[in-house]
């Protein structure tokens, strides 16, 4: 019935052995027979979905045994077909990877964004065992070249999903080409109008870009002769709509404003050419400060290699030109995909480029599986997927010269923590290039980073919101779980254990401080007033909702959560309004101070000082007031803000402690939070 279809087909896997034709025409085949009533939303036969992913994977160079599974992706989803039917007609291999694309089945007791997360956790334990489950990114690149026949809410859905999770996996195995289309694939949906407008942009600039580049390419050519280069390819081209989309949103500016639209890249013969073609553009065109990058030197994760440079080129145009040999172009490409397809056209696994591409294979498999164990023993895997796993990374070294690879957002305490688990707990401060930083502030590409340490350091709360990586977060709640006995970390629930004690001399009971600055006390809580009453009963465990985190003085409400007990929201959070039964589970709560006394809360900010806690306490003292909490945190200018809640007997006697707050030298600004 679709003889035509599959002999079209077949006709594009001419560069393909004649036994593997054969192969393809078997799968392509028996899925046209398994699929043959079934259409598409569009209304056409379905098996033209298996054939176009079968299309994309020859387009990929895949091996003869991908492209099959590509054919038979969708069977044991939508058809009778079974696993050992597979495993016996087409071998073990395909089945395999066919079983490892396949939805997540058990529709029916989950909701339909919890199956989609598990599809994806299934998917990423597929590729641990096998890569070759990159049949999912030909799949979604077929299905967002056809999302126009599904309604407009489900496909901006699948667009999201695109470009959360599989635009940026394609970027990781390294197929630039398929990160790019699946990219503007996605804004097309989800933003038509600034799609339209960047395209329409392109087109009206079109014939005159054509002819700059051209005058950029005959300059390389005329000065790469010169210097005896002749066996070189340039190349030239506007950037894709998505990218350019991302220069506007990150500079805040108009398209006519962004001048690096055009790019250039020249292909070579080896790594020693690179370094000198790179020498023979900037004698051409003057190099821009700071726009230099080699990741030659060093390859980015995904084995990305070349030479960017940014120049002041013809006319006054800034013109970012990438050099690279043709092996290294071939890997940005097609990526994990190169490495079948070099092996498939050269019917050899041995050479140097072949040997540096096994090392670097090996590197994305080992890394893969790390992520599947990541994501195995996530709580909140989605998050660390988007967040985390499929983000850009940036490589730093250690003083030895060592070379750490973290997420593009890490902190000190992540390269802490990376480092060794006992590193990160002992830390006190960290240096960049010799020059201390916060233990909050990102660390940048190639930085050298140094980590303090103290055998009296110990993690503290804070640092949790310091952390961004999932591995250093999970050793910081391990250690506080662990030692800190007034606090309590259950998922993402931050809450202060209640320990009943005797009445006992009022004294302040001063926190530890945070060792991102040595000495400055951060902190100071008396724990005995840090309870809540709940209705009539007092010193129950609750938990502080994550969603709004109130803090001491905030206007409170409760939850009575089924299995969970009672959790704390501020009184104005969003999300209460979405609760199941929000007005019958709703109870009372208040912050508790066990004296009829009046709490004030204020908020200072004030200059690098050791002793701001005692100085402050020394007012209050003077006026018969009660430091309850105080917090110090850093402003982005390096000063000091601090938030304060205290108890005084009267008014006057807070208006008192104020007038005398002010005189303090290191105080810049001291106002009351009501």
């Amino acid at each position: 019935m679709y003889e035509q279809l599959i002999e079209r087909f077949i006709q594009k896997a001419f560069k393909y052995p004649k036994n593997d034709q054969e192969k393809f025409l078997a799968a392509a085949t028996f899925a046209a027979s398994k699929h043959e009533n079934q259409k598409r939303a569009s209304g056409e036969p379905y098996i033209i979905h298996p054939l176009a992913v079968g299309e994309i994977l020859i387009q990929l160079k895949m091996d003869a045994d991908t492209i099959c599974a590509g054919l038979l992706h969708d069977t044991l989803e939508d058809t009778a077909t079974t696993y050992e039917e597979l495993k016996e007609v087409f071998g073990q291999s395909v089945a395999d990877m066919v079983e490892g694309e396949t939805k997540i089945a058990n529709l029916k007791t989950m909701n339909k964004s919890l199956a989609e997360a598990e599809t994806i956790r299934k998917m990423f334990f597929a590729m641990s065992k096998d890569i070759r489950v990159i049949i999912k990114l030909a799949d979604k690149l077929h299905n967002m070249r056809t999302l126009q026949h599904l309604n407009p809410e489900r496909a901006r859905e699948i667009a999201g999903d695109t470009l959360d999770i599989f635009a940026p996996l394609a970027d990781r195995l390294g197929i630039s080409w398929l990160k790019d289309e699946l990219e503007d694939l996605s804004l097309k949906i989800l933003k038509p109008d600034t799609f339209n407008y960047i395209q329409e942009y392109l087109l009206s600039k079109k014939s005159e870009q054509k002819a700059y580049l051209s005058r950029i390419e005959k300059s390389i050519y005329r000065a790469c002769v010169d210097a005896e280069f002749s066996d070189i390819i340039v190349t030239s081209r506007a950037k894709h709509t998505y990218s350019i989309y991302m220069k506007m949103k990150k500079r805040k500016k108009e398209i006519d404003e962004i001048f690096d639209i055009l790019g250039v890249r020249i292909l070579c013969n080896s790594v020693t050419e690179c370094y000198t073609i790179l020498g023979v553009v900037h004698r051409l065109w003057p190099p821009i400060e700071g726009r230099f990058k080699d990741y030659i030197a060093m390859p980015k994760a995904n084995n990305y290699q070349s030479l960017h440079t940014t120049v002041m080129a013809l006319d006054g145009k800034l013109l970012e030109i990438q050099i690279r040999t043709k092996e290294m172009h071939f890997t940005a490409e097609y990526g994990v995909a190169a490495h079948w397809s070099y092996k498939a056209e050269s019917g050899s696994d041995t050479g140097s480029w072949s040997t540096m591409d096994n090392e670097q294979f090996s590197k994305i498999i080992s890394k893969l599986k790390t992520w599947s164990n990541e994501i195995e023993t996530s709580e909140s895997y989605m998050d660390d997927i988007k967040g985390e796993l499929l983000k850009d990374t940036i490589y730093v070294f250690t003083p030895q010269g060592h070379i750490v690879e973290l997420s593009a957002n890490a902190t000190a305490l992540d390269f802490a923590y990376q480092i060794h688990t006992e590193v990160g707990n002992h830390t006190t401060g960290a240096k960049a290039d010799g020059s201390i930083i916060p233990l909050n502030a990102p660390l940048k590409n190639t930085q050298v980073i140094e980590i303090l340490t103290s055998p009296n350091a110990r993690p503290h709360l804070q640092w949790l919101r310091y952390a961004q990586t999932s591995s250093a977060r999970k050793k910081i709640k391990a250690w506080l779980n662990k030692y800190d006995e007034n606090i309590l970390i259950d998922k993402d629930i931050i809450a202060k254990r209640k320990v009943v004690e005797p009445p006992v001399k009022l004294e302040p009971q001063i926190i530890t401080p945070l060792p991102d600055d040595e000495s400055i006390v951060r902190q100071v809580v008396d724990a005995k007033r840090m309870k809540f009453r709940v209705g009539d009963e007092k010193n129950m465990m609750i938990h502080i909702a994550q969603c709004c985190t109130p803090v001491r003085g905030d206007d409170i409400v409760g939850y009575i959560s089924r299995g969970r007990g009672i959790i704390v929201h501020k009184r104005d959070c969003p999300n209460l309004k979405n609760m199941s039964e929000i007005v019958d589970r709703s109870i009372e709560v208040e912050w508790e101070t066990e004296f009829p006394k009046l709490t004030k809360r204020f908020s200072v900010t004030s200059k690098r000082t050791y002793d701001l806690f005692g100085e402050i306490e020394g007012a209050l003292r003077k006026f018969k007031g009660h430091l309850i909490e105080g917090r110090l945190f850093d402003d982005e200018e390096g000063k000091l803000m601090g938030t304060f809640t205290m108890e005084v007997e009267r008014e006057e006697d807070f208006k008192k402690i104020i007038k005398n707050l002010k005189t303090i030298p290191s105080i810049n600004t001291i106002s009351e939070i009501k």
